[in-house]
């Protein structure tokens, strides 16, 4: 199907209607539990349930309950090797060899793993280059890295600045790449605007002298396709509970390059150990090869299992078949917004993520100055949206379930809750989970 967006003359409820009666990925919405008389465009915070990873967490239940000890070895998959196993059905959704990924821990605690093994300050290189634009929990983790090392945040996290609080020059990324610099964090997607980095790039630019180059890809997985073998990334970490719908707090997942296969991880745990001798129960470490060795602990089967179910559905799609619908559906609502006015007064929407398909992440950010209400309004009609402070709502297609229709619906939801001021009789403030 050619999913490119519309032109002016085609943004009608039956045109939105023809889309998905011709879309090939219109058959996997129904393999989701999707909620009653809602509309949900929140798949970028938390994605729905499928039926394939309900049936895998229920399976894992069952042999928990037949199996108990004798299922890390019986269990079907093992669970004793189920992070190898599934790192290696995510491994071409970031164009790596299987042996360089691993599902295991959590966003924020792979983060501290990675960067405490790859950040190595000495002499004048201690600075670390993350944006002024990323997501809290990274700059919190960065933070405490440099305290550990005896420097000042101040001083050693270099933040490279938004010229307009939406997205950040690669120019100025390069730039901030000094002599000075011992590593470099950054986002794949920046989780306001949805800019997409052109990380092939940053990764050769970092490359050159001699900075390990790390990605936060929470917001690009299951989105966007990477290739962090192809383009030399050293090393990068993400969620499952966003595009990949493995469930909420679920395991997440890390890649390290075969370059740094070997090298000795920052914080060490015994799942990392290898494989065949983690139960020797010696005191010497010997790091498994490959992405393994970043493993810290046990993993938890319930959090982890439904992942193996989401992942069928993205090898049965494919990620670039996702990725042309994802594109469509965004420069759809983009169309639609401007189309219909709701860029123009009194409606006064603006489009906070970039427009130029390369340089776009899975969701569309809508600002406006009363973002806060008018997204609380959206959710009083049946539509989830997502509100990140001060002014943006956050659209997200999620192309294995959302339709064009919705979309469609969304844009009509936008302009009436304007003209009727249904936001303005709403208390002024988000929800405590935005």
């Amino acid at each position: 199907m050619d999913y490119r967006a519309s032109g002016n003359d085609e943004m009608t409820e039956a045109d939105a209607l023809a889309r998905d009666a011709a879309d090939p990925l219109g058959r996997f919405r129904e393999r989701f539990y999707l909620l009653p008389g809602r509309i949900y465009l929140d798949g970028n915070s938390l994605g729905l349930l499928s039926r394939d990873a309900e049936a895998e967490t229920l399976a894992a239940l069952a042999q928990w309950k037949t199996l108990a000890i004798d299922g890390w070895l019986s269990a079907d998959p093992p669970w004793f090797t189920l992070g190898e196993e599934l790192g290696a059905l995510v491994a071409p959704l970031v164009g790596a060899e299987p042996e360089a990924v691993v599902v295991t821990g959590t966003t924020t605690v792979n983060q501290h793993a990675l960067t405490a093994t790859f950040y190595q300050p000495e002499g004048v290189r201690r600075a670390i280059v993350a944006t002024a634009l990323d997501f809290p929990s990274d700059i919190y983790a960065l933070q405490s890295l440099i305290r550990l090392h005896g420097g000042d945040p101040e001083r050693d996290l270099r933040l490279v600045p938004s010229a307009d609080g939406r997205v950040v020059d690669e120019e100025a990324i390069v730039a901030a790449l000094d002599d000075d610099v011992a590593l470099a964090l950054l986002p794949a997607v920046l989780y306001r605007s949805g800019q997409l980095l052109d990380i092939p790039r940053l990764a050769s630019a970092a490359r050159e002298r001699g900075i390990p180059l790390g990605l936060d890809c929470a917001h690009s997985l299951g989105a966007v396709p990477h290739r962090f073998d192809e383009w030399g990334v050293d090393w990068a970490y993400w969620c499952s509970y966003k595009f990949l719908n493995a469930g909420p707090g679920a395991t997440g997942g890390l890649y390290v390059n075969r370059r740094h296969w070997g090298t000795a991880p920052g914080l060490t745990g015994w799942w990392g150990y290898e494989k065949s001798r983690q139960f020797d129960m010696v005191h010497a470490w010997e790091g498994a090869p490959g992405a393994g060795a970043w493993q810290i602990s046990t993993p938890p089967l319930l959090a982890t299992a439904p992942l193996r179910g989401a992942l069928r559905l993205f090898a049965e799609a494919g990620i670039e078949a996702l990725r042309a619908k994802s594109l469509a559906q965004t420069a759809y609502l983009a169309n639609l917004l401007e189309t219909e006015g709701l860029t123009d007064r009194p409606y006064d929407f603006a489009i906070g993520s970039p427009r130029a398909p390369e340089r776009r992440g899975g969701h569309l950010a809508i600002e406006h100055d009363d973002a806060a209400r008018i997204a609380r309004a959206l959710k009083a009609r049946g539509i989830v949206p997502d509100f990140r402070a001060p002014n943006v709502i956050r659209l997200a297609p999620a192309p294995l379930y959302t339709t064009f229709h919705e979309l469609w619906q969304t844009a009509r939801a936008l302009r009436e809750i304007i003209d009727r001021g249904e936001h303005q009789r709403l208390t002024e403030g988000r929800s405590l989970v935005a």
